[in-house]
C-alpha cells in the first residue's frame, strides 16, 4: 500500500474520532443552550425534543429579572478573581522554589499537595464552617474565596511546578548574575518566559472557583451566595423551573468561554511548554 494512502486513512480516521469525540462534549451544551429557548411546556415535554417548537426569549427575561440573580453573578465573579489571585499569589512562589532548590522536602510538599486533592470535599465542609464561623468569614466573599483557594491551590502548584521544570536554571542564574535577586529574576525573567504556562493555571483556578457548589452552598447564605446556588434553587410550585435554570446557566458559561477564547494562544503555548526542556 501506498505510504500517502496509508497516511491519507490515519487521517481521516483520526479527523472522525475528533469529531465524534467533540460531538460527544458538545451536545449536553447544545442541549442546554437549546432548552433555554423553549416554551415551559416543551422543557418538559415526554419524550423531550432537541428544537424548541416554539422559540422565546422569556427564560432570559424571567431568570435575569429575577431577585438576587445579578447579585449572585457578582458574587460569583469577585469571589472567583480573588480566589485565581490568591492560588497564583501563592502556588508561583511555592513552585519556583520546588523546582530550583530541589530538595527532598520540597518533593514531599508537591506530592503531599497533590494528595490533598484526593481528599472529599464534603469531608472538610463541616470543619470549615467552624473555621470561617470563628473567623467571622461566613457568608462574605473572602471567606468563600479562601475556601475555594484550598481547592485550586494544590493543582495550581502541580501545574507551575512543571512549567518553572521546563525553564533552564542558567535564565534564572544568568539573571542572578547580573544583579537581580532570587525573586526579581523569577518576576522579571522566569514567569515572562511561563506566561502560557501562567495563563493555564488561572484558567484553571478561576473555574474551580466559578464552578464550586459545595463550599458555596454551605458558606453562604444571602450576601455573597453564587450563581451555582441561585441555579439549584429555580423551582415554582409546579417543580423545577428548567428554563428559567437552562437560561441562566447558559449565561453563566459565556464569560468562562468568552476567557478561553481571550486567552487561546497563551493556554495553547503553556501546554506545549513542558514538552521540550532546554
Amino acid at each position: 500500500m501506498n505510504p500517502l494512502e496509508t497516511v491519507g486513512r490515519s487521517r481521516v480516521v483520526l479527523w472522525a474520532l475528533l469529531a465524534v469525540a467533540v460531538a460527544l462534549y458538545g451536545f449536553p451544551f447544545l442541549y442546554l443552550l437549546l432548552t433555554s429557548f423553549k416554551t415551559p411546556l416543551d422543557a418538559i415535554a415526554v419524550p423531550p425534543t432537541v428544537l424548541p417548537g416554539v422559540w422565546t426569549l422569556e427564560n432570559y427575561v424571567s431568570a435575569l429579572s429575577r431577585a438576587g440573580v445579578p447579585a449572585a453573578l457578582v458574587n460569583s465573579v469577585v469571589t472567583a478573581v480573588i480566589s485565581t489571585a490568591l492560588s497564583l499569589l501563592l502556588a508561583v512562589p511555592a513552585a519556583y522554589a520546588i523546582t530550583r532548590f530541589r530538595t527532598p522536602s520540597g518533593r514531599v510538599f508537591i506530592l503531599a499537595a497533590l494528595v490533598t486533592r484526593m481528599v472529599p470535599t464534603i469531608a472538610v465542609g463541616a470543619p470549615l464552617i467552624e473555621v470561617m464561623r470563628s473567623l467571622g468569614l461566613t457568608d462574605t466573599s473572602f471567606g468563600l474565596a479562601l475556601a475555594h483557594t484550598t481547592i485550586s491551590l494544590p493543582l495550581s502548584i502541580w501545574l507551575m511546578a512543571s512549567f518553572f521544570e521546563a525553564v533552564p536554571d542558567e535564565l534564572g542564574e544568568a539573571a542572578e548574575v547580573d544583579g537581580c535577586s532570587r525573586l526579581q529574576a523569577m518576576v522579571r525573567v522566569v514567569l515572562p518566559v511561563v506566561s502560557g504556562g501562567l495563563a493555564v493555571t488561572a484558567i484553571f483556578a478561576f473555574l474551580a472557583s466559578w464552578n464550586e457548589f459545595l463550599f458555596a452552598l454551605l458558606l453562604t447564605s444571602v450576601r455573597a451566595q453564587t450563581t451555582p446556588v441561585v441555579i439549584a434553587n429555580f423551582q415554582t410550585q409546579f417543580g423545577l423551573d428548567w428554563g428559567g435554570m437552562t437560561a441562566l446557566a447558559t449565561v453563566y458559561s459565556v464569560p468562562v468561554i468568552l476567557l478561553t477564547l481571550f486567552l487561546q494562544r497563551h493556554i495553547v503555548a503553556g501546554l506545549t511548554l513542558g514538552a521540550v526542556k532546554g
